[in-house]
């Protein structure tokens, strides 16, 4: 049987190692310019590319987070309710956060597409961001996904309540 859930949890598991090879390549790329500074040949473009590698961590990460509730949840009100209630308000966060970063999605899918029509490029490597920014828009993508999953198990659980 089709289960979009599973395909959904591989995406993010996978988003989230290349955030994490992100991680690494920004630490290996920061640490050899610091050496280099030191010995008079700094690399350039470091800031940029720190920058750029920085968008691919948070972006790529925001699944996999959300898949393991990694994120900061206050619940001092909402765990004195009801079980349903608690469901409902959990659907209701689901969906809310949904089309949150569907529009985001959009929006990042939009302006890449503007920046790539411009043809903007960074300063130093004259590199061009768009496709970075393509990234910040599947990771939020991705996101979207995973909380209309959670949106639609959350609703059921909340009639079965």
């Amino acid at each position: 049987m089709f289960s979009p859930a599973k395909y959904l949890t591989r995406a993010g598991k996978a988003f989230n190692i290349l955030a994490c090879a992100a991680v690494i390549a920004m630490m290996l790329l920061s640490t050899a310019d610091v050496f280099l500074r030191l010995l008079g040949k700094p690399i350039p473009g470091t800031y940029e590319l720190v920058g750029f590698l920085g968008t691919i961590v948070v972006s790529f990460a925001l699944a996999f987070t959300s898949m393991e509730k990694g994120h900061i949840a206050v619940e001092i009100l909402v765990e004195k309710l009801p079980q349903r209630a608690q469901l409902a308000i959990e659907s209701f966060c689901n969906l809310i956060g949904a089309l949150l970063f569907g529009v985001i999605a959009c929006q990042a899918v939009l302006y890449a597409l503007d920046i790539r029509k411009s043809g903007e490029v960074s300063l130093t490597l004259q590199m061009p961001p768009y496709p970075f920014i393509f990234g910040i828009a599947a990771g939020c993508a991705l996101l979207c996904l995973l909380l209309v999953a959670d949106f639609i198990k959350s609703v059921r659980r909340t009639i079965d309540a």
